[in-house]
């Protein structure tokens, strides 16, 4: 294809052997270079008109080798790509890129001061299916993004010198960083080590995103059969991309609805209809290859050294994430749809369901409550035994003391006034809720204001200023309507408590 290319293919085993294949048919193959004398054998007898080697230095000081495919095992890529660069080789490496994100860097800085390419083997943005599916997002068919699921899942090639995250999930993590266009603000990930104690044979990886888009990654090498399938969901419709489907059905989109019937989600199902591919089938590796040689010519590419490095920042924050888990035993329940990020004290017993989120340098005491869909922090402060109800967010600045009680979907603010293009982060305002005080539901809190202990402010309440201890207020704006006792029950007009029997000297 390109006669001024001669490249030699280091590593022609499991994968590489499909890498001589491609690059034989381009007309740029010129050496093989493999450690297996089987391997190179096998390799004479197909390719007769190519040289072989044992030794990567001869390859990387021969002044007729141009260019490095590298197809070695995962431990051996950042050294392999390094010395390629500073031997002035353009490189195309397979995933990933190194197994550390420093690395990466280091290897995509010498890439920019060589001035030579650096190609990360990401080969499902080369798919004919992948690339219809990027057309419809970009016009828009399936409405806004919301949800994207993708698993990869066989029975081995299974390896010793990484896990299964960074042999089969960097593929998947590519694609989604792609398709939503933004990096996570949130990495967890979750491993089981079922054949060898120390190396990870499952993996599920959970990404958010600051739009609100949510990802989930499933990857194993010990399932019984092969599968590999991207879910996207958008408010309009869904698609579905099958790899081992027919060329035919291997892109489906679903037109299905979701309608509300008195507050309710009801899901309309609709049949499938395969989307007829724009562009002419092609082996996806082929179209691949064909873009590294492109790339050399001077021609634009998705898939290179900065964007194998974003990939290995999300594979970083997963591998740190199942670390984490193994060193730390939580004494708290998260549920497996809730997420808590990084540097965050959770206390002893603390409960966090559905879809609720833990920003980061969060503090939560001990015994709290945390409904659904609840958002705390960044830098929340929450005391022990508070009850949050579902539909909450409880952003810088509110400080909750403890036993304090949240009805459903009160809100709090932090901005006095804000403004869409006037962000006022540094004008964060303080609200302190004191202990045992009780907020209910619907209610909306101004910030900077203070609500005494015991307090108690009724449902759909506007509360504008502070509230002194024992208040019982309500209405818009909330005004003091009375008084209650520390167990809830409202005080007589001699500030008696027929319950507890305990009397209140309070002053408004």
């Amino acid at each position: 294809m390109k006669s001024g290319v001669n490249l030699a293919l280091v590593g022609a085993g499991f994968w590489g052997k499909n890498l001589a294949r491609t690059f034989h048919q381009l007309g740029v193959l010129r050496l093989i270079c493999d450690p297996s004398d089987d391997v190179l054998e096998r390799k004479k007898e197909k390719y007769p008109d190519i040289s072989t080697s044992i030794s990567f230095p001869n390859i990387l000081s021969n002044p007729d080798i141009n260019t490095v495919a590298i197809a070695t095992p995962a431990e051996m890529h950042f050294s392999m790509v390094k010395e390629a660069l500073l031997a002035k080789k353009n490189v195309f490496i397979e995933k990933p890129l190194a197994l550390d994100e420093r690395e990466g860097k280091e290897l995509v800085e010498i890439s920019k001061s060589s001035g030579k390419v650096l190609f990360v083997g990401h080969i499902l943005h080369y798919h004919s299916a992948i690339r219809e599916l990027k057309k419809l997002l970009a016009k828009g068919e399936l409405g806004k993004l919301q949800y994207v699921y993708s698993n990869r899942l066989n029975l081995g090639k299974i390896r010793r010198e990484e896990n299964i995250l960074w042999s089969f999930a960097p593929h998947d993590i590519s694609i989604i960083l792609s398709i939503v266009n933004d990096e996570p603000d949130s990495v967890e990930a979750f491993g089981s080590n079922i054949l060898h104690p120390h190396i990870a044979d499952t993996t599920m990886t959970q990404l958010r995103f600051p739009s609100g888009v949510a990802g989930h990654i499933f990857v194993s090498w010990l399932h019984p059969f092969k599968e590999q399938k991207l879910v996207v969901i958008g408010e309009k419709k869904m698609v579905v991309f099958e790899d081992t489907a027919p060329i035919d059905e291997k892109l489906v989109i679903y037109p299905h609805n979701i309608s509300w019937q008195n507050g309710v989600p009801i899901p309309e199902k609709k049949d499938g209809v395969p989307i007829i591919l724009s562009d002419k089938w092609e082996e996806p590796l082929a179209v691949e290859c064909r873009t590294f040689l492109e790339a050399i010519e001077g021609k634009s590419f998705y898939t290179d050294g900065e964007e194998g490095l974003k990939v290995l920042k999300v594979l970083r924050l997963a591998q740190a994430s199942m670390d984490n888990a193994k060193t730390v035993q939580k004494d708290y329940f998260l549920h497996e749809t809730g997420s808590v990020e990084g540097n965050c004290k959770i206390g002893k017993g603390t409960k966090i369901w559905n879809f609720s989120r833990v920003l980061k340098n969060s503090t939560i005491g001990q015994d709290v409550n945390i409904g659904q869909n609840v958002v705390v922090g960044p830098e929340g402060v929450i005391g022990d035994n508070v009850k949050i109800q579902n539909n909450v967010s409880l952003y810088k600045g509110v400080v909750l003391e403890d036993n304090v009680f949240c009805g459903p979907s009160c809100v709090f603010t932090n901005v006095i006034n804000p403004r869409s293009a006037f962000p006022r982060k540094n004008e964060f305002q303080r609200t302190l809720v004191k202990q045992g005080a009780t907020i209910g539901a619907n209610a909306t809190i101004l910030c900077g204001v203070t609500i005494g202990k015991h307090a108690f402010i009724g449902a759909g309440a506007v509360v504008t200023k502070d509230v002194p201890d024992h208040g019982l207020i309500y209405g818009n704006p909330a005004t003091l309507k009375g008084w209650v006792c520390e167990c809830g029950q409202k005080l007589e007009e001699n500030n008696k408590c027929v319950l507890c029997e305990k009397t209140f000297n309070l002053k408004s």
